[in-house]
């Protein structure tokens, strides 16, 4: 069934409007302020103190500038904190987020383009080949995809491989990198429908690769094999580490087991079963490498286990939808921090689920919590440790209200030793698979 409006209850609307004796100074003070200051709530603002009965000692706010790559900051602040407590290194250190990106994108490229000869038999129109040709690579991730890296490559300190302008303002490099991928994708197509063989597409890619890994040494500068690491401690004592190569360094001076730390969703959708395990078609960057997986889990479980892991003096990396209900300059995440729905005297409301399934929300941005304040061992608000610079919030950490976490957070990652038994078991399971394009398969 289908209507047109009509003129009169064009005439209907015009007359309710006018019943309304406040509208009149609702639509001067949006006109001129727009909604969101017109809406915003001064209370929120005092009650997001940041003030925190739980705050860990993290050091400065880095700045990923002009880039997407907040899930890498994310998780690379989280192994600065351990080494900054362990060898007394001064608050501006950090691990080199360049070096990663290199990794990432060269990874991502290959991994694109075995995607492209898995489908090269599908119909360009097919939804499959059309997701995976609107964004060949791009700056975003997952916290799995980060260990694959490490595994891998490493790790090396800023000053090993520092920012370049491509890794700062990463929008020329994505435009001719996706163009190359793309035309990579057409020849490829090509091959495989005038039945080349599988040593011809390998040795085609191959040369494709080589392209792509001048392209990024031009742009992000080739990553280093041999550094020295040079420092001077809190202590003002001077240390040098010579011949160090990434994966040394990682183990020297990081040392975690990356197989301890575990992804966790909270998706409370019909399709997602609590207590079972997913991963995602065509998400990933190195082939054969860690498999992204996500246990779901109800959201109080994941408050539960980062308070948890605060405790014992770890940050928390997660996963949230930054944009809804936050004003980044003033560092404040909080649902009540406006009130829209009283401004428009309409309901906006949706449920969790109801957002991911309706395309209202889902993971655009990932950061790490540093502290939390517990009011009887009720959390009431987190501190989050954000990768925008020194000059948004309080010095680049922002206040996430509790309710902010219900709603808007979606996954974090935590050691795995720190949870029930029941939890541990239940992430050892084999993972569903969901579609390319599922909301849980979005990237930080």
């Amino acid at each position: 069934m289908s209507a047109g409006i009509s003129f009169d209850q064009i005439n209907q609307f015009q007359n309710n409007l006018d019943t309304k004796k406040e509208a009149k100074v609702i639509e001067r003070s949006v006109t001129h302020q727009g909604i969101l200051a017109t809406s915003s709530d001064f209370a929120s603002e005092v009650a997001m103190n940041p003030v925190f009965s739980i705050d860990l000692a993290t050091g400065d706010v880095a700045d990923q500038k002009q880039s997407g790559r907040c899930w890498m900051f994310a998780a690379l602040n989280t192994m600065r904190h351990k080494l900054m407590t362990n060898f007394k290194m001064n608050d501006d250190f950090e691990l080199s987020q360049n070096y990663i990106n290199f990794w990432d994108k060269f990874e991502k490229s290959n991994f694109f383009l075995d995607n492209v000869i898995k489908t090269a038999n599908e119909p360009l129109d097919s939804r499959k080949v059309a997701w995976l040709m609107a964004t060949p690579q791009q700056d975003g991730g997952q916290w799995d995809m980060l260990c694959a890296l490490i595994e891998k490559y490493g790790i090396v300190p800023k000053s090993a491989m520092p920012e370049t302008f491509s890794s700062e303002k990463s929008a020329q490099l994505n435009k001719f990198l996706n163009l190359k991928l793309r035309h990579n994708a057409a020849v490829l197509r090509e091959l495989v429908a005038n039945n080349a063989s599988n040593a011809k597409l390998l040795s085609t890619k191959e040369k494709m690769l080589n392209d792509i890994y001048r392209m990024l040494a031009y742009t992000l500068g080739e990553p280093t094999q041999k550094f020295d690491f040079e420092y001077r401690d809190k202590d003002k004592q001077y240390h040098i580490d010579r011949d160090l190569n990434p994966r040394a360094f990682f183990k020297k001076y990081i040392d975690i087991d990356l197989n301890n730390y575990v992804s966790l969703i909270n998706s409370p959708t019909a399709d997602k079963p609590f207590m079972k395990t997913y991963t995602v078609e065509m998400l990933g960057n190195v082939v054969g490498g860690r498999q992204v997986k996500h246990l779901n889990l109800e959201m109080n479980d994941l408050k539960q286990l980062a308070i948890e892991q605060l405790k014992r003096g770890e940050s928390v990396w997660f996963g949230s939808d930054v944009g809804q209900s936050s004003n980044s300059q003033k560092g404040i995440m909080d649902t009540s921090l406006y009130a829209p729905d009283e401004l428009f005297d309409t309901d906006l409301s949706l449920s969790k689920g109801a957002r991911l399934d309706y395309g209202e929300s889902l993971m655009t941005h990932a950061m790490v919590i540093t502290g939390v304040d517990l009011v009887d061992d009720k959390p009431t608000k987190w501190k989050v440790e954000n990768s925008w610079g020194k000059k948004v919030g309080n010095k680049g950490y922002f206040v996430m209200s509790d309710d902010w976490m219900d709603q808007f957070v979606y996954q974090i990652v935590v050691n795995k030793n720190f949870m029930p038994a029941e939890i541990q078991a239940a992430q050892e399971q084999e993972p569903i698979e969901l579609a390319p394009w599922d909301p849980m398969g979005a990237l930080a």
